[in-house]
C-alpha cells in the first residue's frame, strides 16, 4: 500500500515538473515571436471546487489574477472585444476577454463574487444538459442550477453562451444531431433565462466538421477554439477565436504571460496530446 501510494506521489511530481519545464520552454519561445495587438480570450472551468484539478483554481489565485487584469484596464466583453477585431482597428491596448466553460456550480458560488467585485464582463458557455439534468460534470463538477444563473444575469455582467447541450465533440455527430446539439442548447437557455445564446465553444475547443462548422456558423455571432494566443485585430475570424485556458499551475508568473497572449507553444503540446486522448471520446 505505502509503494503504492509513494508511485502515486512519485507521478505527479514528475508531471508538475514537466508542466512546468514546458511553460519555461513557452515563455522562451514567445522572446521569437514578432510582437502583435489584439484580444486575449482566457478560458476558466473552475474556482473554488478543491478537486485539486488543473482546470481548478484556489479563489484566492482567481482574486489575484481579476485584481491585476482589474487594475491594469485590459478588461473587455467578448462582443465588444468582437467589434474592435472587426473593425480592424488596434484599441490603445491589448483587451482580455474572461470566459468559463460548462456551468459548474462554483461559477456562481466563487467566480461570481470576484467577478462583480472587480466589474468583470463573463462569457459562460452552458453545457445545457448537465444543468437541466442536474447532473455532474464529466470531472465531477456539480452543475449550477437555472435559478443560480438567473441571479448571477441580472448583475448585468454574465452573457451565457452555448457549449452544445450534451458537450458531444461535433466532428463525430452526423448533420442531424449536429443541429439538436445545437438547436436544444439554444432552446433550454432561451426558455429558462429569456435570453438568447450568440457565442458558442466548441467542446474540448476542438474544431468541428465541416458541416458542423456551417451549422455553428448559421446559429451564433462567433465561436471558439484553442489556440493560446492574441486573436489580431483585422486579422482574426470571428468563428475561429483563439482562446488559453488558466490552470492552477499557472500561478500568476504564467498567467500574465497569457493575459498578453504568449504562451502558445504550451497550446501546440497540449493539443497534439489531446488529439491522442480525445480520438475516441464522444464528449
Amino acid at each position: 500500500m505505502k509503494q503504492h501510494a509513494a508511485g502515486h506521489a512519485s507521478g505527479r511530481r514528475v508531471r508538475a515538473e514537466a508542466r512546468q519545464a514546458l511553460k519555461w520552454f513557452a515563455a522562451t519561445a514567445d522572446r521569437f515571436r514578432p510582437r502583435t495587438s489584439g484580444v486575449v480570450v482566457l478560458i476558466y472551468h473552475r474556482v473554488g471546487g478543491n478537486s485539486g484539478l488543473e482546470l481548478d483554481l484556489p479563489v484566492a489565485r482567481f482574486t489575484e489574477q481579476m485584481a491585476w487584469l482589474a487594475d491594469r484596464g485590459l478588461l473587455t466583453s467578448l462582443d465588444a472585444g468582437l467589434d474592435d477585431l472587426a473593425r480592424g482597428q488596434a484599441a490603445a491596448r491589448d483587451r482580455v476577454v474572461v470566459t468559463f466553460d460548462d456551468g459548474t456550480r462554483d461559477f456562481v458560488d466563487h467566480a461570481m463574487p470576484v467577478l462583480a467585485q472587480y466589474r468583470v464582463p463573463v462569457v459562460l458557455y452552458l453545457a445545457t444538459g448537465f444543468v437541466d439534468g442536474n447532473k455532474p460534470l464529466p470531472y465531477g463538477a456539480p452543475p449550477v442550477s437555472w435559478s443560480g444563473l438567473k441571479d448571477a444575469l441580472a448583475g448585468g455582467l454574465v452573457t451565457v453562451g452555448s457549449h452544445t447541450h450534451t458537450h458531444a465533440l461535433l466532428d463525430r455527430l452526423a448533420p442531424s444531431e449536429i443541429a439538436r446539439e445545437l438547436d436544444t442548447s439554444r432552446r433550454l437557455i432561451e426558455d429558462h433565462l429569456g435570453v438568447s445564446p450568440e457565442h458558442f465553444a466548441y467542446p474540448k475547443a476542438l474544431p468541428g466538421s465541416p458541416p458542423a462548422e456551417a451549422a455553428v456558423r448559421e446559429r451564433f455571432r462567433s465561436a471558439a477554439l484553442a489556440g493560446t494566443r492574441l486573436n489580431r485585430f483585422g486579422d482574426t475570424d470571428p468563428y475561429r477565436l483563439a482562446r488559453s485556458p488558466v490552470q492552477a499551475s499557472d500561478g500568476m508568473r504564467w498567467f500574465r504571460a497569457k493575459a498578453r497572449g504568449g504562451m502558445e507553444l504550451e497550446d501546440s503540446v497540449r493539443r497534439a496530446l489531446n488529439r491522442v486522448r480525445h480520438r475516441t471520446a464522444v464528449t
